[in-house]
This record gives C-alpha cells, structure tokens and sequence, in this order.
C-alpha cells in the first residue's frame, strides 16, 4: 500500500507545481467541520493511508520535499504504523512532545512561498489563524486549492441515501418550536438570520434523519438557511427526498434548494442583512461570501444539547435495547472463548448483529474499538482485516461501542478479563479507572459548572499513584444524532459550557500500557435537577447505561463502602429493567454477573 501512497503524493506535488503552490494544508473533514465526513470528502485518509477513528483525525502538509501528518497522542501508534513507507512522517499535535502546525509551517516555509487550502474544508476561526501568521511570516495564503479534484479519478460522490422523519412523538417538539426558539436565539446575538452548516445541528431543527450518509451517524450534508422574514430554504441534493419528506418539509414551510448552490445564494444576500454563522463550523470560503456576517452562533448547539423529558423517557427505551444487545454478544464471548476461534473482527461484526436485530437500531454510533491485550492500550484502535488478532490465552479485552437507536444514541466501554483469574496489577489499575467513574456518577454540583471542575474527579485515584489518562472523561451525546455532541465536554482544559439540566454525558476514564493492555469504564449519564435552596439550584447525574462491570477485575479491599453501595444499587437497576426482555438463559447469565 505504501507505494500507492508514494504515487499519490507525487500526484499531488505536481498539481501544486502547475499552480504555483509550495505547501499544501489538508484536513481531514468535510465543508461542515464533520467530525466524521462522508467519503466524498476523506481526501486526507486517501493521501496518506493513516486511518484514524473513522478517518477523521490528522491534518497533513506537503511541500516538494516534505509530507507530515499531524495527529493527537490518541493516534500516535497508529500513525506510526500506519505511515511506515508511504512518505509521510508523522508529527505530534500534543503531548510534550507537541508541535504547532502553523507555527512549523510559518518558520519552515520560505519568504513570499504560496501555503493553500481547500476553502470548503477548513472552518472560517481555522483559515483566519493561519492566515495571521503566514502574512505575518511573510507568505502568502490561498484559500481556493481543491487539490482533490485534481488528483482523486476515482472519488466517491456525494451521498444520495433518502431522508426520513424522526417521528416528533419521539422528538417531544416540532420543527416550527424549533425554529422560533433558533430565531429568538439569532436576535439575541443582534442578527436577522442565521446560515447552518453543522450537520447534526440541521438534522435536528428539520426532525429528518437518513442512514448511511455519513458513517455511524443518521445526519446528511445540507445548509439551512432561516431568517426573521420568515425564509426557510434547505440546501440539498433533490435526489435524497421522498415523497413523505417533501411534503413534511412543505408542512413547514422549507424551500428547498440545490446543495451546491450555497455559495451563490451566500454572495446575494443583501448587504443590510446581518446573518449569523458559527465560523468554527462555516467554511471560510462561505463565510466570506456572505457580505454581512456576524460570528456566533452556538446558541443552535446548546439548544441541541439540552434535551427534554420525552427524548429522556425513549432514551431509556433505547438504553434497555442496548442492553440485551450486550447481554447477548457477552454471554456469546463467554461460550465462545473457550474454544480458541474468537478474533478481534468476529466479536466486533458479532456485536452489529446484536445490535442490528433490533428493528429500531438504524447502525453503530461508531466503529466499535475491540482490542484484545496490547491493542486496548490504543485508545481509538479499530480492528481491521490487518490489524486482528486471535482473542485467546489470557488478558484483557476492552469493547468500547454503541448504536443508534431511533430512540437515542448509545456509548459504553467495558473492560473484561478471559482466560483466568487477572493479574493484581490490572485488577488494581481496572479498580483506580472504575473508582473514577463512579466518583463522577456520584457527584453533586452547583448551577454554573462546568466540565473541567468535575473531571478531577474521575482521574484523582490514578493520579494519587502517578498514572494518568489524557483524552477527555467525558462528551456530550447527541439524540439520535452524532455520538459526541457539544458543547459541554468533561477534561482537563477548561470548557466555557456548564452543564445543565437535559444533558447527556459519557463518563470514561481508562488507563493505558503501552503494549501490555488498556482500561476504560465508561457510562452515559444525564444531568437533572437534585435540590434548590437558598444556595441557588444543585444537580446530579441520572444514570442511563443498563451493563454491569466485570466483578473479577475488582479489588474490592480498596473500593469504599458507598463505591459499593453505588455497584449494588446499579445492578439492581440493571436487573430490574433487563431481566424481563432477556431469555431464561440470558436472565441467567446476566444474574451470575451482577451478583457480587
């Protein structure tokens, strides 16, 4: 594969030649700032052969002589594998080896050198950052290089994959109460209309959703234009509308318009009309066509986030058909294993069969991560055809997955031992992990905090010993809609979203050794509203997975009396809503597991 990669870098090189361009910046996203993107628009993954979750981390430069790919430490062992030959050298986003991609490029690029991108796939804050500092260098910045139009023949097209109505029994609101509340929004920040771009933010103001579009998540590429006039225009391609579709859309009110014609209408609005774009989320070369506009924005995200009691209420029907998807692929593994045949790859295409039985679940909410042993010590590892291994011997296998549900949207990680009684060492290490995750459980809080006030929480026992965990413990969770969600967020680095009632949050510490195993507990919780007094409004987490951990990885001499207490209460909480959908022999199975 690495020459293929070689060839491809060459190609590139050579269109930057025949126009003028000595660097090339390439993300790895779409013209909606996805987290995961469509096909069509994972160039990147196609350059560089450096396949992260989902294809979506890693920014790569080229010049005529260089090729890097930046990526977070959630990836560096991937990359490093993965990069081997092809060209491109891997470099460090953070860590404290760190390095800053525009300050490298800003310093290694000579006076007067022409640095460009593709304007469609980097967001308005990222493209007036770097153009600060190149002009600041002294170069010159370009923002209009679509270099995969140039050197992609076999690039996949735009998804056509219907849109369908996410029934509003479920959604507890109707498209017109989401737009007036949008709108009410978009005049606090001194506007009169607002563009979107966010895929999950238009899939959840139209209640349409569609599967197979963008991976693992029911969103589809579209803007959404809306203003106080009263427009409604939804930019689309024509072919992914049903009948159905189109007449609910008319219901409302929505025009509808060609997908590709975003910019030109952009470039008509009139001077007068001040519209709202999130430049975070809006490409740079829309935002610059709109003549007037005005950044902000994330009120759309928040109202998102905050969801209420009717999507709450479907989420625990959601949960409870999670759970007896995980009973049945568990109580599988365990009659499996034995016989020396499991593979990372067969327990993951095992758990989409689990999950993908139940009428109501559309996909996965992510590439599962099944590492057995070492591979769970990559954080973001995903099994594949030439990264799998035999589960067999003894170890730790870490499952970190979830499904979309038309009811809500699932993550849980789970950490199980095989093959006998584990180690002191990692039933110490597992214990630290889950004392934080039920720390955080646990925890009260006042109205006003947010994220990073809580996350010591999860990670003070690992800490105490010198051990630690660097991505973040927790992230929003989105309804039927994209697994990570903003724009709260639990981790270190402080995030300016508190956390309110109607949120829903994952809780995931783990631990990681290096080619020994890794470790992560992980629940989803929602925040709801504990006790108001005169010290104002206090909230606590409701719990919403339904899968009990692994008792033989507890040391349980250094678990307190209300860790235990909180692990009783969870199991019978979990016995109480899952036993009366499970078989007499997967009640069985699920009653030896949950009692300690």
């Amino acid at each position: 594969m690495a020459k293929i990669e070689k060839e491809r870098l060459e190609a590139l090189r050579k269109v930057m030649a025949e126009h003028d361009i000595d660097c090339c910046i390439i993300n790895s996203t779409d013209p909606h700032q996805s987290e995961i993107p469509p096909a069509h628009w994972r160039g990147r993954e196609w350059l560089t052969g450096f396949k992260s979750e989902n294809g979506t981390n890693g920014i790569a430069v080229v010049t005529n002589d260089l090729a890097y790919v930046w990526t977070d430490n959630r990836f560096f062992i991937q990359a490093r594998q993965q990069l081997e030959e092809t060209g491109f050298k891997m470099m460090p986003m953070d860590g404290p080896e760190g390095v800053d991609l525009v300050k490298y490029v800003a310093e290694m690029m000579p006076k007067d050198s022409v640095v460009a991108i593709d304007g469609m796939t980097f967001s308005s804050t990222e493209a007036e950052s770097m153009r600060d500092a190149f002009v600041d260098a002294g170069l010159n910045f370009a923002t209009d290089f679509p270099m995969f139009d140039y050197i992609w023949p076999e690039r996949p097209e735009q998804p056509l994959n219907p849109l369908f109505i996410h029934d509003e029994e479920i959604v507890g609101e109707t498209v017109d109460s989401k737009i007036a509340r949008i709108l009410k929004e978009v005049a606090a920040e001194g506007a009169d209309a607002i563009l979107m771009s966010a895929l999950d933010d238009i899939a959840w103001t139209t209640n349409l959703r569609t599967a197979g579009d963008v991976a693992f998540s029911p969103v589809f590429p579209a803007y959404l234009y809306l203003d106080k006039e009263g427009n409604r225009l939804l930019f689309i391609k024509e072919e992914k509308l049903t009948d159905e579709v189109s007449e609910f859309l008319n219901k409302y009110h929505i025009e509808l318009r060609g997908y590709d014609e975003v910019i030109g209408f952009a470039e008509a609005i009139p001077p007068s009309t001040c519209v709202l774009i999130d430049p975070g989320l809006t490409s740079v070369s829309i935002a610059e066509a709109i003549p007037t506009a005005i950044e902000g924005g994330k009120g759309v995200a928040k109202l998102k986030s905050v969801k209420n009691e009717t999507m709450l209420t479907h989420w625990r029907t959601a949960m409870e058909k999670d759970g007896v998807a995980l009973v049945k692929l568990f109580k599988w593994i365990d009659e499996e294993f034995p016989k020396g045949e499991l593979t990372e790859m067969s327990i993951a295409r095992k758990l989409r069969e689990c999950r993908l039985a139940d009428p109501d679940c559309v996909d996965e909410s992510f590439a599962a991560i099944v590492g057995w042993n070492e591979h769970g010590a990559i954080v973001h590892y995903e099994p594949s055809d030439a990264t799998d291994v035999p589960v067999r011997g003894k170890g730790l296998l870490l499952i970190d997955s979830g499904g979309q549900y038309r009811q809500g949207t699932t993550d849980i990680t789970r950490t199980i031992a095989l093959g006998g009684e584990p180690t002191e060492e990692q039933k110490h290490d597992f214990t630290l992990v889950l004392k934080g995750c039920i720390a955080l459980a646990r925890a009260t809080f006042p109205r006003g905090t947010r994220g990073a006030q809580l996350d010591i929480l999860a990670r003070q026992y690992l800490w105490n010993e010198g051990k630690a965990y660097y991505h973040g413990t927790g992230h929003g969770v989105g309804f039927f809609i994209n697994c990570h969600e903003g724009p709260a967020q639990i981790r270190m680095n402080e995030i300016p979203a508190p956390l309110e009632p109607g949120m829903v949050m994952s809780d995931e510490p783990g631990l990681y050794i290096e080619g020994k195993y890794g470790i992560r507990c992980e629940n989803m919780l929602a925040v709801e509203l504990w006790k108001s007094n005169e010290y104002g409004d206090f909230y606590r987490w409701r719990n919403l997975t339904l899968f009990p951990f692994d008792r033989s990885l507890i040391e349980w001499d250094i678990m307190t009396p209300d860790e235990k207490e909180w692990l009783e209460k969870y199991n019978e909480e979990i016995w109480e809503r899952l036993s009366p959908l499970l078989s007499q022999e997967e009640a069985t199975w699920l009653k030896a597991k949950i009692d300690y």
